[in-house]
């Protein structure tokens, strides 16, 4: 049953929704005693999970069951934190109905990172993922929401189309909308009704993880989760487009090796072997060679060391996020020593309540539960051949034909990882170029 289940999730293009993209098949073809499924809504502002846990709980349910026969688990459960009331109303009700006694709910407090997937696993399961490890080590794969709605479509043949995304911030209508993937942001936002300040800028993703686009003009693809336009100044902003070489000099000359990065950091916690402040220091003259540069290897980059914890305002993840790619570069790995890891008995009174961060991030006038305001149908749009880990689709439709929503536009490479690439709109090709394939809507 499970070839034919992850040759559906392979032909319909389905990529994790939640985080960088890993194509949902991969996944698939394991073997767990536990699929999780990730409806934390880590990130502050976002949405759109609690939005689909509410409205599409069957949906969930099917996905959930269709990726534990695929990969033998006798238990799902679906996470979520308990303050989304009317989500977990609607996920218990269709687990008691749907689930056969496999499937259960687990209620998060409201804390972050409690999506991310080895804080989830521990505060589920009670087990440490191994350092630079991944759930599958310890028996469990895990899933985020639109993930498995997605693998539930998959299997009635309908490919990845669209993307659920929260618009927020300065935006004269906040919403949770659905749109073909493809869509320009600035479209986005004027469906949204416009920015309402002159200046701004969008961090595509949560304020903590996301990522700063150069302009609007960039497209929606499968992983993007919000959009939050912000003015320039703000402080989420300025953190995420701050020049290294000034990263490198601030922390050179601020760092007072306090240790508060290392307190609160959610992996140190774990029991990993991640110390923040001491990598300060490997920026300060020392080599990649030192042993304690490796442990920029074991940073999920979640922010808390950079928007919380520092007393100074310097930013230990962007230089973790520094070391890491120096030490990938230099082809430089984490070797496990296999030792039993220990979660701090701190762990639970260090954890970040959500409301405290909203707060220190500046965010608190933005919190209100956005509507749902259906779907956006664009005249254009442009869609990436790579949204995902690993290799890039190849184009297989050329200017001037004629596609449907649907059709393939890109295909995985012969013997590469990778996910399809489906049109999202019917409508001509106008272009394939700069790794983009751009469809104009019909009658447009």
């Amino acid at each position: 049953m499970g070839k034919p289940i992850v040759e559906a999730i392979r032909a319909a293009g389905v990529v994790g929704a939640g985080g960088a993209g890993l194509p949902a098949h991969v996944k698939a073809d394991a073997t767990a005693q536990t699929v999780l499924v990730n409806g934390a809504s880590c990130e502050p502002l976002l949405m759109s999970d609690p939005f689909l846990m509410e409205t599409q709980a069957d949906t969930l349910v099917r996905g959930l069951k269709i990726m534990m026969d695929c990969t033998g688990a006798a238990n799902g459960i679906i996470c979520l934190k308990g303050k989304h009331a009317g989500a977990m109303n609607s996920v218990r009700e269709a687990a008691n109905r749907l689930g056969e006694g496999r499937i259960s709910a687990f209620e998060l407090g409201d804390f972050y990172p409690a999506g991310d997937e080895q804080v989830m696993v521990y505060e589920v399961l009670g087990k440490v993922v191994p350092e630079r490890g991944i759930p599958l080590q310890i028996g469990a794969v895990v899933s985020n929401v639109e993930s498995l709605c997605n693998i539930a479509h998959a299997m009635e043949g309908a490919p990845v189309t669209h993307r659920y995304l929260t618009v927020g911030c300065e935006v004269a209508r906040p919403m949770v909308v659905r749109v073909p993937v493809g869509t320009l942001v600035s479209d986005v936002l004027a469906f949204a009704g416009g920015p309402t300040i002159s200046e701004y800028r969008v961090v595509d993703g949560g304020p903590m993880m996301g990522r700063v686009l150069a302009d609007a003009s960039q497209p929606v693809t499968k992983t993007t989760s919000g959009l939050l336009v912000l003015p320039p100044d703000h402080n989420v902003v300025a953190r995420k487009v701050m020049d290294p070489a000034k990263v490198r000099r601030i922390t050179n000359t601020v760092c007072c090796q306090c240790s508060q990065c290392t307190d609160l950091c959610p992996r140190n916690l774990l029991g990993h072997s991640l110390h923040p402040h001491k990598l300060m220091r490997v920026l300060n003259g020392q080599t990649l060679e030192q042993p304690i540069a490796k442990e920029a290897l074991l940073c999920s980059e979640c922010g808390i060391c950079e928007k919380f914890a520092c007393p100074m305002g310097i930013s230990p993840r962007e230089v973790n996020a520094l070391l890491k790619k120096e030490l990938m570069g230099a082809g430089m790995k984490w070797e496990y020593d296999g030792r039993p890891l220990t979660p701090s008995r701190f762990r639970e009174e260090r954890r970040i309540p959500t409301s405290r961060l909203v707060k220190r991030l500046g965010l608190a006038g933005y919190e209100a539960h956005p509507p749902f305001a259906g779907d956006f149908e664009p005249a254009e749009v442009c869609i990436p051949l790579r949204q995902h880990i690993g290799a890039p689709a190849v184009a297989v439709v050329s200017a001037g034909q004629s596609v449907k929503v649907g059709d393939v536009i890109g295909e995985i490479p012969e013997k590469a990882m990778g996910a399809r690439v489906h049109a999202s709109i019917n409508g001509v090709v106008t272009a394939v170029e700069n790794g983009m394939v751009t469809i104009k809507g019909q009658g447009r």
